[in-house]
């Protein structure tokens, strides 16, 4: 599949140009991919928009998906209920992974703000865990314009990447060329209270997905 790879002095996003769709789980409509991204921190210490046990991991990828049976274009889906399914899936340092240094070697191409290139054929299923377990809840995207529109799907089984990997990713920049560099890192939201949301698991509940800095109970919490 065809992907181009832009980066917009926030995040580090992938267009998806083919048909790729989700459905299942707590989804009852088909989700089209329409782009994925990553957040990550300025050191390994933290980085994901969401932790687990109140543990944070370095970087998170998102996977964006849009609701193709009641909306004609992502974004209308973007601002409605049920519009958006995102899947989280959290990156920690480990093993080189194969995969992702495909993407990683192109960043350079886009170190600056506004930038573009063409990426050519990727397929980011290679970057999920192997482990079909999530947790899934009702919430908002995590950038503006923050609607409540998102079914949030995050992986329990986090990937492995390694230290290189990750530095790669920091070396982008939040500003444009030509202007002083300031270094893109800590592009993640930060963490928010639960408010009324209710978190679901597919699997057996031993961890508490949260978003409390320091949680006062073991309440379950997510990024909303």
């Amino acid at each position: 599949m065809n992907t181009a790879l832009s980066y917009n002095g926030y995040i580090a996003d992938t267009d998806i140009s083919y048909l790729h769709f989700i459905k299942g789980g707590p989804l009852e409509d088909n989700y089209r991919l329409k782009q994925f991204h990553f957040h990550w921190g300025a050191i390994d210490a933290w980085g994901s928009e969401h932790t687990v046990d109140s543990k944070c991991y370095p970087a998170e990828l998102h996977l964006v998906h849009w609701n193709a049976v009641k909306f004609e274009n992502f974004e209308d889906a973007a601002l409605e209920e049920h519009g958006l399914a995102v899947i989280g899936v959290f990156l920690k340092l480990g093993k080189h992974h194969q995969e992702l240094q495909k993407l990683v070697d192109t960043l350079p191409s886009i170190k600056h703000k506004d930038t573009l290139v063409e990426f050519g054929s990727f397929d980011p299923s290679c970057l999920m865990p192997a482990c079909p377990d999530y947790w899934t809840y009702s919430g908002s995207l995590t950038t503006p314009p923050l609607s409540e529109s998102v079914t949030w799907i995050i992986k329990k089984q986090p990937v492995e990447v390694d230290h290189d990997q990750l530095e790669q990713f920091r070396t982008l920049l939040f500003t444009s060329e030509g202007e002083k560099e300031k270094r893109m890192v800590d592009n993640f939201r930060p963490l928010q209270p639960l408010m009324n949301r209710t978190v679901r698991s597919s699997f057996r509940h031993d961890y508490v997905l949260n978003i409390q800095a320091k949680p006062q109970s073991s309440t379950s919490q997510v990024t909303p």
